[in-house]
């Protein structure tokens, strides 16, 4: 299974879904993000992301609040103080 989350205009995770393997798999059965993005797209249209628990794609895994930064391809946790500042 995969996961994929859709992003608002500001980049922001709104929801996050899990997407069966083979509605993101090439013709050979290799995962593709592209062709669960294209998938994800046409369901529920929007922007997405695929994201991963297992791994460390992105950084961290979506979760609704975090903000995709498209510089570090990352998701961002929400800041949960205002004096605290992202270490890269």
């Amino acid at each position: 299974m995969a996961h994929f989350a859709q992003l608002n205009e500001e980049n922001i995770v709104t929801q996050v879904i899990v997407v069966a393997n083979q509605d993101t798999a090439d013709k050979d059965g290799v995962e593709n993000e592209a062709i669960g993005i294209e998938f994800c797209t046409n369901l529920l249209g929007g922007n997405w992301k695929q994201t991963s628990y297992n791994g460390r794609i992105r950084k961290n895994y979506a979760g609704i609040g975090y903000k995709y930064d498209a510089t570090l391809d990352a998701f961002i946790p929400p800041q949960p103080f205002a004096s605290w500042t992202l270490d890269e």
